[in-house]
């Protein structure tokens, strides 16, 4: 499908029907792939859960210095581009 949107003025009633159609079509696909790696997400996090709560429960630290350093760059990168962008 072509991104850019076509004068409405110059369509006949069954060009916007077609295109309705299409893109409600289209819709249904994104919604769908959404849904699929909403689920992929949700396993994977759980996944995640699980392997650290077995580090935890084996007196393994869970946290470590190393990520509290990237999160202390990533905040640092954030307001670095909030202050860039005022």
């Amino acid at each position: 499908m072509d991104d850019t949107f076509p004068d409405l003025g110059s369509l006949t009633d069954v060009e916007l029907k077609d295109l309705i159609r299409e893109l409600t079509e289209e819709e249904v696909d994104v919604s769908y792939r959404r849904r699929i790696l909403h689920g992929k997400i949700d396993i994977l996090r759980a996944e995640l859960v699980n392997r650290l709560r077995k580090k935890h429960d084996g007196g393994e630290d869970v946290i470590t210095g190393d990520d509290v350093q990237r999160l202390t760059d990533i905040l640092a990168q954030r307001q670095l581009g909030a202050t860039d962008a005022n």
